[in-house]
C-alpha cells in the first residue's frame, strides 16, 4: 500500500483545480484495493475513488482518501457468430481503448471515439454521442462492494441505464467500485452517420468506403474542432445535460422561439440541446476572472487558469438560473460536484 499525504489532486482533474487530499494512493489490483479499504474503514475516513479525473469538479479540499483506479488490461473473453466480447479493467483510459477495438475490427465503438476519462466511467455515466451510447453494446461489468468487499456481475438490466445516468449514480451511488466492464462489438459493423455532423465530416474528408475507421476519425475532428483540450484549457466536457421536457411545455415555449432546436424523444417528450438555451441566455464566450463559458461551445465551462471549484461552480448555478428564468427549464449538471 504505497499511501501519500497532502498531495494536490489538480494533476488529476481534467479542470485543474488544484484541491488538496489529505491522503492519496492508486490501485493496480483488487488486493490493493481491498487493503487501501480496510484502512479506509479503520480510519473512518470520506473516500474518494478516482478515474480519469475528466467529469468531476473539486469544490474543496478531500478530508478523506482519494483512491485512483489504475487497474488495466484488455482481452476478448469469448465470441459468437454476430459479436466480439471484449472486457476492459476500470482504468483503461476510453479513448485508448476505443483505439484498440478498431484496430482489432470490433464494431460498435466508433462513435464514442475522444470521449475523455476511462472505461470505468463509461457505464456509471452511460456516456453517449452521436447517437450511441454505452447501454447499446454493453454486456456486462464487475464491481466491488466497498463495505463487505464482494464482488458483483451486473447485467445492463441491473444498470439500469438512462440519459447520462445509471443506479451507481444514484441506487448504489458510493456503494461500488467498477473493476472491469465487458462490451458486445459487432463482427459486422452498423454504421450510424445519421447524427449531428458525421456525413459532411466524411465528405469533406473525401471517404469513398465507410469505415469504422473513417467514422471514427470524422467524430475526432468534430471534437477537436468544437471542444477544448483540457491539457490547454481546464474543463470537463460537457458541463450540463440536454433538458427532456414535455411536448405540451416544447410547443408553449416555440410560440415565442420559433427556431428552437429539438429532437423527439418518444411521443410526449422532446429533447432541447443545452447549449442552444445557454447561448440564448448570452454566455457563451463569458468570462468572470478564470471562470468562463467556452467562445465556441456553450455547453463548456472552462478554467482559464486558475480559478478555484467554487468559482466554476457558482458560474454554472448563475447559467441554471438564467435559463430557468426565460424558459422554465431547469438544466442538470452532467458533471459531478465533489465536495467531501
Amino acid at each position: 500500500m504505497n499511501l501519500l499525504e497532502n498531495i494536490s489532486l489538480k494533476p488529476y482533474n481534467t479542470f485543474g483545480i488544484n484541491a488538496t487530499t489529505r491522503f492519496f494512493s492508486g490501485f493496480y489490483a483488487i488486493d490493493d484495493l481491498k487493503e487501501l479499504l480496510l484502512f479506509q474503514k479503520q480510519q473512518k475516513l470520506k473516500s474518494l475513488i478516482l478515474g480519469g479525473g475528466s467529469n468531476v469538479l473539486f469544490t474543496k479540499d478531500i478530508n478523506g482518501i482519494v483512491l485512483k483506479n489504475e487497474l488495466r488490461g484488455i482481452e476478448l473473453v469469448k465470441e459468437d457468430m454476430n459479436h466480439f466480447y471484449i472486457k476492459a479493467a476500470a482504468g483503461e483510459n476510453w479513448h485508448q481503448f476505443v483505439m484498440h477495438c478498431i484496430e482489432k475490427n470490433y464494431a460498435g465503438l466508433e462513435n464514442l471515439s475522444l470521449i475523455p476519462g476511462n472505461v470505468g466511467a463509461s457505464p456509471m455515466q452511460n456516456i453517449g454521442a452521436y447517437g450511441v451510447e454505452i447501454k447499446d453494446v454493453f454486456e456486462s461489468l464487475e464491481a466491488l462492494h466497498i463495505k463487505d468487499l464482494s464482488t458483483r456481475t451486473f447485467s445492463a438490466n441491473d444498470c439500469g441505464f438512462g440519459y447520462r445516468e445509471s443506479v451507481f449514480k444514484k441506487q448504489y451511488k458510493d456503494e461500488y467500485i467498477i473493476l472491469n466492464v465487458t462490451f458486445r462489438l459487432n463482427k459486422q459493423p452498423v454504421f450510424n452517420t445519421s447524427y449531428g455532423a458525421i456525413e459532411q465530416e466524411l465528405e469533406k474528408m473525401n471517404v469513398r468506403e465507410l469505415s469504422i475507421k473513417a467514422i471514427s476519425q470524422a467524430v475526432i475532428n468534430i471534437r477537436s474542432s468544437k471542444l477544448p483540450d483540457p491539457a490547454k484549457i481546464g474543463n470537463a466536457g460537457s458541463f450540463f445535460k440536454n433538458p427532456i421536457i414535455s411536448s405540451k411545455q416544447f410547443e408553449t415555449l416555440q410560440q415565442t422561439n420559433a427556431g428552437m432546436p429539438h429532437f423527439a424523444v418518444d411521443d410526449a417528450h422532446v429533447k432541447i440541446p443545452a447549449a442552444w438555451l445557454i447561448e440564448q441566455c448570452g454566455w457563451k464566450g463569458y468570462r468572470e476572472g478564470d471562470a468562463g463559458v467556452h467562445v465556441h461551445q456553450p455547453l463548456v465551462v472552462v478554467n482559464y487558469g486558475n480559478a478555484t471549484g467554487d468559482e466554476i461552480y457558482e458560474l454554472s448555478n448563475k447559467i441554471i438560473t438564467s435559463v430557468k428564468a426565460r424558459f422554465e427549464i431547469k438544466l442538470e449538471r452532467e458533471v459531478n460536484i465533489i465536495s467531501i
